[in-house]
């Protein structure tokens, strides 16, 4: 996976490129600060976890997170316990990066991938596109989509893997459920980065980008614990949270991605944090609330919506629900 991530984005679009559907910049002032992160955070690895909890000693606990800083330390080893990215999809992401381009060009090269082509198709299908009439060409798919919208499109299918494959334990569980909040993640990050100067597709890779860590730690806690269960304390949950979007920080500087993203993802949240930092941090609150809402967990008017998030971002919140997993 190394240098690909460099190449595609030297070419990647600027702010200018917005995917179709994109709402303009925010004209509120964004409430960083505001909303109870970590109550959003306890309420998600509640979710997360389930019914696979189990009330841990405080050594097991301790066990789980020496073993991920121990990780954090040593990236190259963490990074073995995810999958590659396929190889077809540095090779389009490079070819989205020509300007001259053409889109029986795309369409040539997406067409050597069946899966490829029916996410393409979906995608373009979607409620969040909301075509006139149904498409049924990679021509015209390609077309609505877009530049950026295909970018986005490709890197989602490239990271799907390297999130949803495991064998066994509460890693195996999870995944799926990671992975929802990895791609509504994307998204909302690349809504919101327009409003604070942030690359739209750099915002959208570290979107997908920093959930990698969190299943490289439920891997370790599956060495820790017994029977596919976790530690339930809601406290360990947003420790956890935390940890592990640092070691998916320090895996994506080992794979090579730029320093500013590898920063954004470790920085999340921070009110100093750097543009891509706070999209980040936005579509990772906004992806979160999105999830515990469809959950049933919080109510649209609930005040922890009202409070984290100002109108703009609610309206991010609304069409994060026609984002099909």
């Amino acid at each position: 996976m190394k240098n690909w991530i460099n190449r595609l984005l030297s070419g990647a679009d600027s702010q200018a490129g917005a995917p179709q559907g994109a709402a303009a910049a925010p004209d509120e002032s964004s409430p960083d600060a505001a909303g109870d992160g970590a109550g959003i955070d306890a309420l998600y690895y509640g979710w997360l976890a389930g019914p696979a909890t189990f009330e841990a000693p405080a050594e097991t606990e301790r066990q789980i997170f020496d073993q991920i800083s121990h990780f954090t330390q040593n990236p190259a080893i963490a990074a073995e316990l995810v999958p590659r990215i396929p190889e077809l999809i540095p090779k389009l992401l490079r070819s989205l990066r020509d300007e001259n381009v053409t889109t029986g060009e795309l369409a040539t090269q997406v067409a050597e991938d069946v899966v490829l082509v029916a996410e393409v198709l979906r995608e373009a299908n979607s409620a969040y596109y909301r075509p006139m009439t149904p498409i049924k060409t990679l021509d015209a798919a390609i077309m609505l989509l877009g530049q950026n919208g295909l970018r986005m499109l490709l890197a989602r299918v490239a990271f799907r893997p390297v999130i949803r494959m495991h064998e066994s334990g509460f890693a195996r569980r999870a995944a799926p459920l990671v992975w929802n909040h990895s791609e509504k993640c994307a998204v909302a990050a690349s809504l919101m980065a327009p409003g604070v100067t942030a690359d739209i597709f750099e915002s959208c890779l570290a979107g997908l980008m920093q959930d990698v860590g969190l299943i490289v730690a439920f891997r370790l806690a599956d060495r820790v614990c017994p029977n596919g269960k976790v530690p339930a304390s809601a406290a360990f949950g947003v420790e956890l949270l935390a940890r592990s979007r640092l070691l998916s920080g320090v895996i994506a500087t080992h794979w090579d991605f730029p320093n500013n993203v590898a920063e954004a993802i470790s920085q999340a949240g921070e009110p100093d944090g750097s543009p891509l930092a706070q999209a980040l941090g936005q579509g990772d609150r906004i992806a979160k609330l999105r999830i515990l809402i469809d959950a049933g967990l919080v109510g649209e008017d609930d005040a922890l919506v009202n409070e984290a998030l100002n109108g703009f971002q609610r309206r991010c919140l609304g069409k994060l629900s026609k984002l099909e997993s």
